[in-house]
């Protein structure tokens, strides 16, 4: 009877560690699989409006569809996310391509997938009197990225054009972060501001008024085709070896972007990510970002870019451009036919 006993007791022993041995197989086998996969680390700004289409890759499993895992790595400021591009912390950041082109020109291969064709504007209150360029003479203006924003730079470019004199001699620069400035604006410390798009949005919801969008700026200069600014940058050779990845990659992103241009249901979800004050709040930033989802690039844009580029280099000179002499060859990864 005793052995009895202890056979019974054996047999209950397996049939409870049989399953937990099936599960352990299993999640080894899931675990395998996954660190099979390729993956991409993306570096962004913690707040930056990318995490808006990189969440909803992630959360709808776009990448597991096109076989790679997405890993995004929040940092404090640009600067930082430009470091860990360069010191190879990751395999993509996101800036403009006339940083993309600047490096090129000094014998760094990194080239540019657009993320997003929306510029930054100049905004007034409702009740300025503001109503061109001309009548910003004197006036203290807030300057969002610093001296060489390709805005500000447009900007000045414009006002040249008009025949006026260069706005940097005529107006009172006030540089500083986007939400300071927009605060200074608000408590009427400054009279105007040039600021980033999603900045612009939370203005033009508390019924601000936007005089001059930096798209409009560069149509009334010459420059047609409103190529983007800002978009995804990477090693060109990394993305030469992992072709068939940034292709999954690219396949990807364009699912979420057409989720988010379609669903109001996906933005409904992002809500509590953006920092909307209010609804109006909301609807200008969700509306803001589906108007800047571009197209993919063509020749006709990349001329419209080396044109843009020569503009801004005209105004911000080699501080601005490096070494480069013309737009570098290169410098935009995949451009589709006109």
């Amino acid at each position: 009877m005793q052995t009895t006993a202890v056979v019974k007791t054996i047999d209950a022993a397996r049939s409870r560690t049989l399953p937990w041995l099936f599960v352990l197989l299993f999640i080894a086998a899931v675990g395998d699989s996954l660190a099979a996969e390729p993956g991409i680390r993306i570096a962004v700004l913690k707040f930056g409006t990318a995490n808006w289409e990189l969440d909803t890759l992630r959360h709808n499993g776009f990448d597991v569809e096109q076989g790679f895992r997405l890993e995004v790595l929040p940092l404090a400021g640009k600067q930082a996310t430009m470091v860990a591009l360069q010191g190879k912390e990751v395999d993509m950041a996101l800036t403009d391509w006339l940083w993309v082109s600047r490096q090129r020109a000094a014998g760094k291969n990194f080239s540019f997938l657009p993320y997003s064709t929306a510029a930054g504007s100049l905004v007034v209150p409702a009740d300025s009197d503001i109503d061109s360029l001309s009548k910003l003479q004197g006036k203290r203006l807030g300057i969002a990225g610093g001296p060489l924003d390709k805005n500000w730079l447009l900007l000045r470019a414009l006002a040249m054009q008009q025949g006026l004199d260069d706005l940097a001699d005529t107006v009172v620069p006030v540089f500083g972060a986007p939400p300071l400035l927009n605060n200074q604006l608000e408590r009427g410390r400054i009279d105007a501001v040039i600021n980033f798009w999603p900045y612009v949005a939370r203005l033009r919801a508390q019924g601000m008024r936007v005089l001059l969008d930096a798209g409009e700026a560069a149509q009334q200069l010459g420059i047609d085709g409103k190529p983007p600014l800002i978009g995804y940058v990477f090693d060109a050779g990394w993305a030469e070896q992992n072709r068939r990845l940034v292709e999954s990659f690219e396949a990807a992103i364009a699912r979420a972007r057409n989720l988010l241009q379609t669903s109001d249901e996906a933005w409904e979800r992002l809500r509590p990510v953006m920092g909307a004050a209010n609804d109006a709040e909301f609807v200008a930033l969700r509306d803001g970002y589906r108007e800047g989802i571009p197209q993919p690039m063509t020749p006709a844009q990349v001329q419209a870019a080396a044109r843009l580029w020569q503009t801004l280099s005209k105004i911000g000179g080699h501080e601005l451009t490096g070494q480069a002499t013309t737009l570098s060859p290169g410098t935009f990864w995949a451009v589709a036919d006109d």
